[in-house]
């Protein structure tokens, strides 16, 4: 325990306000995600129990044993099936998430139901995904010493930096420093993959993530699942957040819609970017559910605003609030329906796709008492533009109305009332629908808040019922048409924007990426000695980072040493080069004493190459022209635009990008000038 600890205080020391939280700290947050770590390991165990007895129960042909066998089969589903509801209710725990004010401001409305002041209902967020600890020191330090031939102990503090970051990510605090540090370690990850995996051979390193979902663990090899594990994190943080926001005041509440917009952006991203999860909570399916999800609770958010705005007893105010709320309605039927969808359904929590259909319930019957509230509340004036609220009771309803015209339904105060008394019927319908689906679910009925606010808003319309209610009504009360939905405010999908978590690549001293990632192959550095004559050195440098050595005079001492075109200069006399830029390099071999100079170089080789291990037979094949091609050249573009993007994503299933005569490198000569320096 201290010595995670430690590590949170060191992550603090070295990265800001990037650190995880402390995993031990007794908040509610942590607690509910100590349970479902807790709950994900049992799953896990209870799974291999099960695998193990299937296998026996498979290979046995004794019939005592397979009765014992399947009595054990029997006892392992049952604790699954325990588990797997355990986890569904910590999934609906969405109490713990939701803003601290929000039962003082529900009680203080209670007092005052008729008021203007907004309700608020409890969002959905999402629970993020658990993970075990990897080890990557040891295939690292592996990959360092037999692949970029350095001592790997000389990376130490970069092993350790990479480890503390991961351990750190795992428990990201609820707020924009969380949200820093996922992203952190999502564009960290860009360079791992470039610097560590090669696109030919196995690393042998397995990621697990556990299914935010059901508990289930699932790993892969594949760095492309880490990447997707970390963004699927960063759109469930956005969602907590979201979720915390108070959302009784204007500012709460446009925080709360950039969260669950940035929370659908991260999402959808994942979706449109990965392919072939091997998660049930990151499948195309989910991911589809769970953007909508989102983008109702954007819109929810803007009914919100328009109520924390006040509604004011204009008649065109109260009918764009019905509006409004038939919106968010229509939207919440959207996802209900995709919850319901197979494979979805299957998986969900019942608790969510109940919520989903209490809200979609709740927010019409909204729609109808705001258009009642207009047609029982209003009396035209003489200032009143009877065309502008002709138009606007034209756009409330789907279909017209039965009865009289609208001109005459405005006009007349009897008839604004009886049609704003169907609207008011059809409210309380929708209210007691929504009531009688909430009492279905067992988890819905523990939440206080909730249940206080489907009875404040449903004694409302009951209130206002009855008050327009005659003795005297002897007509039939007609059928009141749906609200047509319409918003101020579409949601808008915001894609997470990595460029604005700047990161340095953690193993920056092993050399620019360009040339030196696990993608390219290379002869060992050799080490050179050269003296200068009445010629020079008898070779040209060109480019930065590293310096390229662009051509050797025949018959001249880098000839004869056995430089050639294309190798690339790495050190000048034992001093690493890598990262230097020209001007560097040629005042180095300008203060070269009398003696001569070492000078490191090395030589990228092709697929086809690479098993040659004779360097002056290689270089021999290596001609400029072969070196200098223009599809070389176009590639190391492409390399070079990639290298300035962390945030790019790589599918599960990668793709292998070669060149047409099956080259597996590319030169970096975006970075070559076009003069050079002549020695």
């Amino acid at each position: 325990m201290m010595k995670v600890i430690a590590r949170m205080d060191q992550r603090s020391v070295e990265f800001g306000n990037g650190e995880g939280c402390d995993p031990f700290a007794q908040t509610q947050r942590s607690k509910l995600q100590h349970r479902r770590a807790r709950i994900n390991q049992q799953i896990n165990k209870e799974m291999r129990m099960r695998a193990g007895a299937e296998n026996l129960l498979r290979a046995t042909t004794n019939n005592k044993v397979k009765e014992n066998v399947t009595l054990e089969l029997s006892f392992v589903n049952s604790n699954l099936q325990l588990l797997k509801e355990e986890l569904e209710e910590l999934n609906s725990s969405v109490e713990v998430y939701q803003n601290e004010k929000g039962s003082a401001s529900l009680k203080q409305m209670s007092l005052n139901f008729l008021s203007s002041e907004s309700i608020n209902v409890p969002m959905i967020p999402l629970g993020l995904k658990e993970t075990k600890e990897v080890e990557l020191t040891i295939p690292l330090k592996d990959v360092i010493e037999e692949h970029y031939n350095e001592a790997a102990c000389k990376y130490e503090k970069e092993l350790k930096e990479l480890m503390d970051l991961r351990q750190a990510m795992r428990t990201p605090t609820r707020n924009e420093a969380g949200i820093e540090l996922l992203m952190e370690y999502y564009n960290q990850l860009y360079f791992i993959d470039n610097r560590f995996f090669p696109p030919t051979k196995n690393m042998g390193i397995f990621f697990h993530w556990y299914d935010s979902l059901t508990g289930i663990p699932s790993y892969q090899r594949a760095l492309a699942f880490e990447k997707g594990s970390v963004l699927f994190n960063i759109g469930a943080l956005y969602t907590q957040i979201g979720a915390r926001q108070d959302r009784t005041t204007k500012e709460g509440i446009d925080h709360a819609i950039d969260a669950f917009q940035k929370a659908a952006g991260a999402l959808n991203y994942l979706k449109e970017n990965f392919s072939n999860a091997p998660s049930l909570d990151m499948s195309t399916p989910s991911l589809n559910m769970l953007v909508r999800l989102m983008i109702a609770q954007v819109q929810e958010c803007v009914f919100e605003k328009v109520m924390v705005a006040g509604v004011k007893d204009e008649f065109l105010m109260q009918l764009q609030s019905a509006q409004e709320a038939a919106r968010v309605a229509d939207v919440y039927s959207l996802v209900y329906q995709t919850m319901t969808q197979p494979p979805v359904k299957n998986y969900v929590p019942f608790s969510w796709t109940t919520m989903v259909q209490v809200k979609s319930e709740y927010f019409k019957a909204v729609s109808h008492y705001f258009a009642a509230v207009a047609l029982c509340d209003h009396t035209m004036g003489p200032d009143d533009e009877e065309s502008e609220q002709v138009k606007a009771l034209q756009q409330l309803h789907v279909t017209m109305p039965e009865g009289p015209s609208l001109i005459t339904v405005l006009k007349d105060k009897e008839e604004r009332r009886k049609l704003g008394k169907a609207h008011l019927k059809k409210a309380i319908i929708k209210h007691e629908e929504a009531m009688r689906i909430h009492g279905l679910c067992r988890i819905l009925r523990k939440m206080d808040i909730l249940q206080e606010v489907l009875a404040l808003v449903h004694k409302r319309s009951l209130k206002k019922y009855s008050e327009i209610d005659h003795e005297d009504d002897f007509f039939d009360t007609v059928e009141a048409p749906e609200i047509h939905p319409k918003t101020q405010q579409k949601p808008d999908i915001k894609t997470p924007n990595f460029s604005k978590v700047k990161v340095t690549d953690i193993f920056h001293r092993l050399g620019p990426l360009s040339v030196f990632s696990a993608k390219n192959r290379w002869t060992p550095a050799t080490e050179v000695h050269l003296k200068k004559s009445e010629k020079g050195f008898g070779f040209t440098l060109r480019g930065d980072s590293p310096v390229l050595i662009a051509g050797v005079v025949p018959d001249g001492s880098a000839d004869e040493a056995g430089l050639r075109e294309g190798d690339y200069l790495v050190s000048v006399n034992q001093q690493d080069c890598k990262w230097s830029k020209h001007t560097d390099v040629v005042q180095l071999l300008k203060n070269i004493s009398t003696e001569g100079v070492s000078i490191g170089v090395i030589t990228l080789i092709t697929s086809e190459q690479h098993n040659q291990t004779d360097r002056k037979s290689l270089l021999g094949t290596m001609t400029s022209a072969s070196i200098f091609s223009g599809n070389d050249k176009e590639n190391s573009r492409k390399i070079a635009d990639s290298s300035k993007s962390p945030g790019l994503l790589l599918t599960w299933n990668k793709k292998k990008n070669s060149g047409k005569d099956g080259s597996t490198f590319s030169l970096p000569f975006i970075a070559v000038a076009d003069d050079g320096s002549f020695y």
